[in-house]
C-alpha cells in the first residue's frame, strides 16, 4: 500500500506523524545516553568499591593477605575491577554506535523531511493558484455574459420603440454586439483555463503528492529500520562483554575454591608459634610435714632455698604455663595477668649485668630503667630505644619463632638493599669505563665520589646484616646464646640463688610475656636483691678504661646517674653499650651514668685491649 493513493489527502496529518516518529528516535537516543550514565556510574561504584576494601600498603592488613582466603578476596576484588571496566566498555560502544550515529541520523532525517514537505507545500501552493484562475476566469465569463444579455434586452427594446431615432437602435445594436463578443472571449478564456487546471488537478493528485508521500513513506520506514537495527545494537553490546563478565566470575569460582583450609591452619601456626615448650607436670607440695621445718622462720637464706626447692624443683622450675590455672596457697595471692602481661611488653628482658642489681631494688635489670629515662638527655639524643615500649634492635622482646622469622625477614631485606647498591655500583663502573674510553662523553673522576659513597653504604650493609645473621644464628643454635664470661657468671648466679634467676629468665621466655608468680614470691626477689647488694659490696671496683670530659653540666637526678659539671674530668670504667648512657666515676665511692652526648671520651686503648 501506498500513502500517496490511500492518503492523498491527509498531507496535514503525515506531517504531525513523521514528526513523532523523530520524537519517538530522539526518546530512544535519550533513553540509550542516559543507559550509558547508568553504566558508568556503576562501574565508577564497583570501582571505588573493590578500591575500598584494597589492604593498605605497610599495614597490619597487608600482612593478612598471606592466607588463601583473604587472597581469593583480594582475586574478587581485582575481578571486580575487570568486571567495572566491562560496565565502562558497554557505555563506550552504545555511546559511539548508538547514540552518536542516531543523533547524525536525526539531524539528516530532519533535513529530508523539511525538503519533502517543502516540495508538498510548494505543489499545495500551485494547485491553489490554478484554482483561484479558474475561479476568476469563471466569474469574469458569468459577468460578461450577463452584460451581453442585458444588452441584448435594451437593443430589443429600443428597436421595439417607434420613438426611439434610428442612431440610438444602431447604437444599442452595436453595444449588444460588443457584450456578445466579451462573452465568447471570456468562455474561451475559461473554458482554456478550466482544461489546464483540471490537467494540473490530475497531476497533482496523481503524480506530484504520490511522488511526495512515496518519498515520506520511505522515509518513515527507513527510520524504523533504524531504530529495530539501533535496539539490536543495544542488546549485541550488553552481549559482546558477556563472555568477559563470565571469565571474570569464573575466576572469583577459581578463586574461592583455591581457599585451602590446611595451609591457612599453617600460616596461623607460623603466625604465632613461640618455639616454647609445654609445661612439665607440677609436683606436689606437701605441707603435712612440719618436721623438715626445722629451720627459724626469721632466717632469710634458708627460707629462701626452702621456697626455692618447692616452687623450682623438677620439672615445673618456673615455667607455669600463663593460662593454666595455679594452685595457690592460702597466703599467695596472684598478680592481675595483664598488669604481668603490660609489664613485660614495656621492658627489655634480657639481663646484661648481675652488678645492675647493685643500683636499686626497684627492677630486675638496670637497662630496663635506663630505656624509661629520658629527663636529662639532650633532645639531639633521643632515639626510639628511650622511650617505653620501644622494640628492641634484636627483638628480643618476641618468642624465640617469632624472633627467629622477624630477624630472617631482617637479613632478607638487608640482602636486598645490598644487591641493589651492588647494581648500582656495577652501573657506576660501567658508566665509568664508557667515560675513560671516550672522555667527551663526561669526566670518569666525577663519578669516583658516588661510587665511594655506594661502596661505604655497601659496607655499612653488610655489617648491619652480619649483626644480624648472628643474632639469627644465636635463635636457631647455630652459635652460643652467650658468651663464657656470662655463663659463668649465670653459673654461679645460678648456684647462688636459683629462684632470682628463674624469676628473670622468665621474663624472657614466657609464650607472650604474660607469665606471672605470686605477690610473695615478688617480695621476696626484691629482699633477695638487697641481699646482693651485701655480696657485691666486697667487689673490687672496675678498672678505668679511660678517661672524659664533662661538655655540658647534668643534674642526674634519676636511680643509677651521678651529676656532672661542665669542665670536670671523670674516669670512664664502662663504654656506652648502644644505648646512649656511659659509666664513669668520680671516686671511688661515686659511679654511675651520664649521657654519652654529654662527654668527650679518651679511651686508653692498653686498658681496652686488655
Amino acid at each position: 500500500m501506498s500513502w500517496g493513493t490511500e492518503l492523498w489527502d491527509q498531507f496535514d496529518n503525515l506531517e504531525k506523524h513523521t514528526q513523532w516518529g523523530i520524537d519517538i528516535l530522539e526518546k530512544y537516543i535519550k533513553f540509550v545516553k542516559e543507559r550509558t550514565e547508568i553504566e558508568l556510574s556503576y562501574a565508577k561504584q564497583l570501582r571505588n568499591l573493590a578500591k575500598k576494601y584494597q589492604p593498605k600498603k605497610n599495614s597490619k592488613e597487608e600482612e593478612e593477605y598471606r592466607y588463601t582466603a583473604c587472597k581469593a578476596f583480594l582475586s574478587t576484588l581485582n575481578e571486580m575491577n575487570d568486571y567495572a571496566g566491562q560496565h565502562e566498555v558497554i557505555s563506550e560502544n552504545m555511546t559511539s554506535n548508538i547514540t552518536v550515529e542516531l543523533a547524525r541520523y536525526v539531524q539528516e532525517l530532519k533535513q529530508e523531511r523539511k525538503s519533502y514537505f517543502h516540495d508538498g507545500r510548494k505543489a499545495q501552493q500551485h494547485i491553489e493558484i490554478c484554482w483561484k484562475q479558474l475561479e476568476s476566469s469563471k466569474r469574469r465569463f458569468e459577468r460578461d455574459c450577463k452584460e451581453a444579455d442585458r444588452a441584448q434586452q435594451y437593443f430589443e427594446k429600443m428597436d421595439a420603440d417607434i420613438n426611439v431615432t434610428k442612431a440610438d437602435v444602431e447604437k444599442a445594436r452595436q453595444q449588444a454586439q460588443v457584450r456578445h463578443q466579451m462573452a465568447e472571449d471570456s468562455k474561451a478564456d475559461y473554458s482554456s483555463i478550466l482544461q489546464k487546471f483540471n490537467h494540473e488537478q490530475h497531476e497533482y493528485y496523481h503524480t506530484h503528492i504520490p511522488n511526495i508521500f512515496q518519498k515520506i513513506q520511505e522515509m518513515e520506514e527507513r527510520r524504523i529500520v533504524r531504530i529495530g537495527e539501533s535496539m539490536k545494537t543495544y542488546a549485541e553490546v550488553d552481549r559482546q562483554v558477556i563472555p568477559i563478565i563470565g571469565k571474570c566470575l569464573d575466576e572469583i569460582v577459581k578463586a574461592a575454591e583455591s581457599i585451602d583450609q590446611k595451609n591457612d591452619s599453617q600460616l596461623v601456626i607460623e603466625a604465632y608459634k613461640s618455639g616454647f615448650e609445654p609445661p612439665g607436670d607440677i609436683e606436689f607440695e606437701d605441707y603435712t610435714q612440719p618436721m623438715k621445718r626445722t629451720v627459724s622462720d626469721n632466717s632469710l637464706s634458708n627460707s629462701r632455698e626452702g621456697k626455692s626447692e618447692l616452687k623450682f624443683g623438677g620439672k615445673s622450675k618456673g615455667k607455669l604455663w600463663p593460662f593454666i590455672k595455679k594452685n595457690k596457697s592460702p597466703k599467695q595471692q596472684k598478680e592481675p595477668l595483664s598488669h604481668r602481661f603490660n609489664e613485660f611488653m614495656t621492658s627489655k628482658p634480657k639481663m646484661h649485668c648481675f652488678r645492675s642489681l647493685k643500683r636499686g631494688t626497684q627492677s630486675f635489670c638496670f637497662h630496663k630503667e635506663l630505656m624509661k629515662r629520658t629527663i636529662g638527655k639532650p633532645t639531639y639524643a633521643f632515639e626510639a630505644r628511650d622511650y617505653v615500649g620501644a622494640t628492641p634492635e634484636d627483638f628480643s622482646n618476641l618468642p624465640p619463632e617469632q624472633r627467629r622469622k622477624k630477624l630472617q625477614q631482617k637479613v632478607d631485606e638487608l640482602n636486598k638493599e645490598i644487591q641493589k647498591e651492588m647494581d648500582q655500583r656495577d652501573a657506576i663502573t660501567k658508566m665509568k669505563d664508557v667515560y675513560l674510553k671516550n672522555p667527551q662523553m663526561g669526566d670518569p673522576a666525577s663519578l669516583d665520589h658516588k661510587l665511594a659513597e655506594v661502596s661505604q653504604n655497601i659496607e655499612k650493609l653488610r655489617l648491619e646484616a652480619q649483626k644480624f645473621e648472628a643474632w639469627l644464628a644465636e635463635v636457631e643454635g647455630r652459635l652460643p646464646a652467650r658468651s663464657e664470661q656470662g655463663r659463668r657468671q649465670s653459673g654461679m648466679f645460678d648456684a647462688q640463688n636459683p629462684a632470682t634467676v628463674n624469676s628473670c629468665a622468665q621474663d624472657r621466655e614466657s609464650p607472650d610475656g604474660s607469665y606471672t608468680e605470686e605477690q610473695s614470691q615478688e617480695g621476696e626477689v626484691k629482699v633477695l636483691a638487697t641481699d646482693f647488694d651485701d655480696e657485691f659490696d666486697e667487689e673490687e671496683p672496675l678498672p678505668a678504661i679511660g678517661t672524659c670530659k664533662a661538655l655540658y653540666t647534668f643534674e642526674g637526678q634519676n636511680e643509677g646517674t651521678v651529676s656532672v659539671v661542665e669542665g670536670e674530668t671523670l674516669y670512664v670504667i664502662e663504654e656506652d653499650k648502644g644505648d646512649g648512657w656511659t659509666r664513669i666515676r668520680r671516686n671511688e665511692d661515686e659511679e654511675g651514668y651520664v649521657p654519652t652526648s654529654y662527654v668527650e671520651v679518651y679511651l686508653d686503648k692498653n686498658a681496652k685491649d686488655s
